[in-house]
């Protein structure tokens, strides 16, 4: 019983919040692609597939991270009590879990077309050499913006076998949204990260944060009404797109207090609730 929860912990399977960020640019494109004059189950099939993937993929990220991490996890409060940092599950276990898991991924995977299947698998150096990248450069939040998005282009091609312009332009937006919103997680972190010389856009942009939060975020939303457009969404989605300014000017950057960690992490989990608002406009847009 003890193993389990060791396991549960290991993979954040009680933090929904990062399978679900993996999840929803799967479920955009995906709806995008889809054509709902046809059979709805295949839709309905792939979203659990893309949610099942989403979720095996997110915790053997997490395997992964722990174990590149583990000396860093040591030396920060709020990763110190991790199973690895702390000595409580071994590499060699870790190691196993993560391969069981990319397994089981793998088999979601085969559900769908060879072109989808060898985009995936050309993404897996992306999703496990992000951990690395806060040694080297103070971006690493746009390579897990360019990972956490992949779906985004795998929804798409899912459906329509092949890579269109416009979604490129909704997968540059989007990589721009998670650039800012793993910048506000990551104020959590400055203070320890600092001492310990990892880097990070938190820390690069801890003294104009605003600057680069409205940036990231208007170009996430320019790239969906480019989409919108070229989609030709109808004018119902745009009440949804509505929801979406509020959710993102007021109720993340007008109420951030970036020094407060209990602020930043409840505004990046606030993420999830901007994911859903997407998929809403994107279905009646469509629909």
């Amino acid at each position: 019983m003890n193993q389990v929860k060791l396991f549960i912990e290991l993979t954040r399977l009680k933090k929904p919040i990062g399978y679900m960020l993996l999840f929803w640019p799967c479920a955009w494109g995906l709806t995008l692609a889809y054509d709902f004059s046809t059979n709805l189950n295949i839709y309905f099939f792939y979203l659990l597939l893309f949610f099942l993937g989403s979720v095996l993929m997110r915790s053997a990220g997490c395997i992964v991270n722990d174990i590149l991490d583990k000396e860093f996890d040591a030396k920060v409060f709020r990763t110190k009590d991790r199973p690895i940092a702390s000595g409580k599950v071994s590499i060699k276990l870790g190691i196993f879990y993560s391969l069981l898991l990319c397994f089981l991924a793998l088999l979601v995977l085969l559900n769908f077309n060879y072109f989808t299947i060898i985009l995936a698998l050309g993404s897996m150096p992306l999703a496990f050499t992000y951990p690395l990248m806060k040694r080297f450069t103070y971006w690493p939040q746009l390579f897990l913006g360019i990972t956490f998005n992949y779906g985004l282009i795998l929804g798409w091609t899912a459906v329509k076998g092949q890579v269109d312009l416009v979604i490129v332009v909704f997968y540059i937006g989007a990589i721009f949204w998670t650039l800012g919103y793993d910048t506000i997680y990551g104020f959590q972190d400055i203070k320890d990260d600092e001492i310990i010389g990892l880097k990070s856009t938190s820390i690069k942009f801890k003294n104009k944060p605003y600057l680069l939060l409205f940036s990231c975020y208007s170009i996430f939303l320019l790239s969906l009404i480019i989409t919108g457009y070229f989609m030709e969404l109808n004018r119902f989605s745009l009440s949804a797109f509505i929801l979406l300014l509020i959710q993102m000017y007021y109720f993340q950057l007008k109420k951030l207090e970036i020094d407060s960690p209990s602020s930043c992490l409840r505004i990046f989990k606030s993420n999830n609730y901007l994911g859903f608002i997407v998929l809403f406009g994107l279905l009646i847009g469509k629909i």
